[in-house]
């Protein structure tokens, strides 16, 4: 066979690249680190912002953020003293169907529950506000439930709010306490499976990520008290290190090769280990850099880019720990999200959304608009805090009893 003409190959790399879309299946994407495979994105929003598709209203009280699969939304929310897991079709905005799961949570800062569902096969799991881990159906049926309570834990200050990791055999989840800080339920029926009695630190609200460090598959998580790493198979410690006890440890962990990194808030700061081949710990660095309260970090390229308060939003080297930039007078705190080399910022106070160009350089915005409406039930010291969803090229955002889609698709 013949090689192509140059002319030919020249041309063909002048040709768009097709278009990639991408279930959302759980919190923070399908590998739950933001980095997701979808293209073809708008890389720059027109005046006003993109074109709103739907929105759906009755969605009830809480900060749940939508799962996306098949076509189809799932999410969570809170009406008349009952929480419940919701599906909302994807293309029309209207609900499918929603399955009631537990007691509603209230609380002085926003009511119902908190955390995104994962979507695992043919069921839907989800844990609500007070701790109840349940397994329901695409066809709305609930196939088992069971509570975290009942694993010795404790319903923290703001609810639980960590979201459910699914692997192929096992729910892990985060009771806390006495009993073993992390959990492992069968997916199938909800039977225990192990718990991490080696770990006995009080819950919070970080949510778990799946790694594998030295070869052994583990669950990693934040808890006020103490970072570690889980091992999947019997629930056993394989390393850990104490932490800096903030008044909420919320934000997930960062896993690298055999770095793991964390941050929070409340002007506690971020830190980067090494966990050896023997799983001793090394710490890199720690410092007051990036002090992310709730709105969440993200790898790109070997920075990290999230909103450190009260410094504003702010790109930090991962391997150094290093400020390499800080921005507050453009946008407020808030919530991230990132597909397709961008960034999707939302600024709690004003319900602001920009789309940023993530760089070493600074703040690259290249577009913004307001969300609107908002929601009138929500509680007053309330504020915006779903994160953004980029899914199919539809940008999800919710408010409360509100969900907004937007095509964010390149033309």
């Amino acid at each position: 066979m013949k090689p192509a003409p140059a002319s030919l190959l020249a041309f063909a790399l002048l040709l768009p690249c097709p278009a990639v879309a991408e279930d959302w299946p759980q919190w923070q994407g399908p590998t739950r680190d933001l980095a997701g495979s979808e293209t073809g994105l708008l890389k720059e929003w027109p005046e006003g912002g993109p074109p709103r598709l739907w929105m759906c209203e009755g969605l009830g009280k809480g900060y749940s953020g939508p799962a996306v699969v098949g076509g189809v939304v799932y999410l969570m929310g809170a009406d008349d003293g009952a929480a419940f897991l919701v599906a909302v079709d994807a293309e029309s905005g209207k609900e499918k169907w929603r399955c009631e799961l537990a007691e509603e949570f209230t609380n002085g800062w926003g009511d119902g529950p908190r955390s995104t569902p994962t979507v695992d096969g043919d069921n839907i799991y989800a844990i609500t506000s007070r701790g109840a881990v349940s397994c329901v159906s695409k066809a709305g049926e609930l196939v088992w439930q069971t509570d975290m309570l009942e694993l010795g834990g404790k319903v923290p200050t703001w609810g639980y709010a960590e979201s459910p990791l699914v692997d192929d055999r096992a729910v892990y989840c985060t009771p806390g306490r006495e009993q073993g800080s992390i959990a492992a339920l069968d997916k199938q029926t909800g039977e225990l499976i192990w718990q991490s009695t080696e770990a006995t630190a009080e819950s919070h609200y970080s949510s778990l990520v799946s790694a594998e460090i030295n070869g052994v598959p583990q669950v990693v998580q934040q808890l006020p008290t103490v970072i570690l790493g889980v091992a999947k198979d019997d629930g056993r410690v394989l390393w850990q290190e104490p932490w800096f006890k903030p008044i909420a440890a919320i934000p997930t962990p960062i896993v690298d090769g055999n770095r793991v990194y964390f941050t929070c808030g409340y002007g506690k700061g971020s830190a980067l280990y090494e966990i050896g081949e023997d799983f001793s710990v090394t710490e890199v660095y720690k410092n007051k850099v990036m002090k992310n309260k709730h709105g969440g970090v993200v790898l790109i390229d070997g920075y990290v880019y999230g909103h450190s308060n009260p410094d504003g939003w702010t790109c930090q080297d991962f391997a150094t720990g290093k400020r390499v930039w800080s921005e507050r007078s453009e946008l407020g705190m808030g919530a991230l999200g990132y597909a397709d080399g961008m960034l999707y910022l939302l600024d709690k106070d004003t319900g602001d959304v920009a789309l940023v160009e993530p760089s070493p350089e600074g703040y690259e915005e290249r577009g913004r608009f307001t969300l609107d409406p908002q929601s009138e039930i929500r509680k007053p010291r309330g504020r915006i805090w779903v994160h953004p969803v980029v899914s199919d090229g539809k940008l999800y955002l919710r408010d409360q009893e509100l969900l907004f889609c937007f095509d964010v698709k390149a033309k």
